[in-house]
């Protein structure tokens, strides 16, 4: 379990109501924001709490990793963000009858305050631009000693078990819906080019077959028996042109599971070929779908076209935050 400070003024009333966290993927201006690549390392049972208006009022217990999704139709009025796409964890919030006022117990809370990527100033007012920070576990119990019997309770209730990941991501199914029924209304796409990028989006199809130009099994498994292996997209199809959707060297062939594993971004590669395992993958399912765990596993480097999807993926897919020590 791992604890988080989330900063919700503007979004306290749509995230809590709604269940969920959801930032950008960078700043406006395009630029690199830690407060929201945190969002990568969120696990189903982590326990976050709530800032808005100087006070904690709500506390959190996530109920799934995050993923991609689309800026949330609530947070405006003109229709739904297809075209603003982010990070989104579920998160099953509690909002409290005794809510605390952070600044009132600086003396507690400041010196605990990390150096780097702190949740709020050491006079108790909040940063902006901080959305979501990493709490050590000392700051954690000092704000659960401070909220009480509400926070106890609720923290000592949490099983992993209790908050396993949601089936289906909602925000990526209805991204995904979306994009296919905008392909399906698309007369301008040829009919036989709009069943291919449909297909793609199962890994099978003309994109598979493209795929079977660079790749002959699974990196990982090994298995080599077309019919047990997917076309899995680098660049995932949600977020592919339909000409990427179809590239050959946008694709790896993998087995189903491996396939979900690479797709949700808990495995990723480099260009060499070096595995890349994220910090949230529960290892030992991991192991059990053949995945070497232990030490470097070397699958092969891979061609320039595939490196420059991959890269997209490690960027923008793979559950990895580069502002977290290790």
């Amino acid at each position: 379990m791992r604890y988080w400070w989330v900063n919700q003024n503007q979004t306290y009333a749509h995230e809590v109501g709604g269940g969920y966290l959801w930032s950008p993927k960078v700043k406006s201006d395009g630029g690199a924001n830690a407060f929201y690549d945190f969002m990568r390392e969120v696990s189903p049972g982590d326990v976050i709490f709530s800032f808005s208006g100087t006070y904690i009022k709500a506390i959190g217990v996530a109920a799934s990793h995050c993923y991609e999704a689309p800026k949330p139709i609530e947070f405006g009025n003109a229709g739904a963000y297809w075209d603003k796409i982010g990070w989104r964890v579920d998160v099953r919030f509690v909002e409290l009858n005794g809510a605390i006022r952070p600044a009132y117990y600086m003396d507690r809370l400041g010196p605990l305050l990390p150096q780097k990527y702190a949740p709020l100033q050491q006079n108790g007012k909040g940063l902006q631009g901080v959305y979501l920070a990493s709490l050590s576990n000392q700051f954690a119990e000092v704000l659960v000693d401070l909220i009480g019997y509400e926070a106890r309770t609720l923290i000592s209730g949490v099983r992993v078990r209790d908050a396993v990941e949601a089936p289906t991501a909602v925000g990526l199914v209805e991204w995904e819906e979306h994009e296919l029924a905008k392909i399906a209304q698309n007369v301008l796409i040829p009919e036989t080019t709009r069943k291919a990028v449909v297909l793609a989006r199962r890994g099978q199809g003309l994109f598979k077959q493209n795929v079977l130009n660079f790749e002959s099994r699974c990196r990982i498994t090994g298995v080599d028996k077309i019919e047990h292996l997917r076309a899995s997209h680098c660049k995932p199809w949600r977020d592919s042109t339909n000409e990427e959707r179809l590239v050959g060297e946008n694709g790896l062939l993998l087995t189903p599971s491996i396939d979900h594993l690479f797709d949700r971004g808990f495995i990723s590669f480099e260009k060499n070929g070096e595995v890349l395992i994220s910090p949230v993958a529960h290892i030992e399912s991991l192991q059990k779908m053949g995945v070497q765990t232990k030490g470097k596993l070397n699958v092969g480097a891979f061609s320039d076209g595939q490196s420059q999807f991959l890269q997209y993926h490690r960027d923008s897919v793979f559950l990895k935050s580069k502002y977290i020590a290790r």
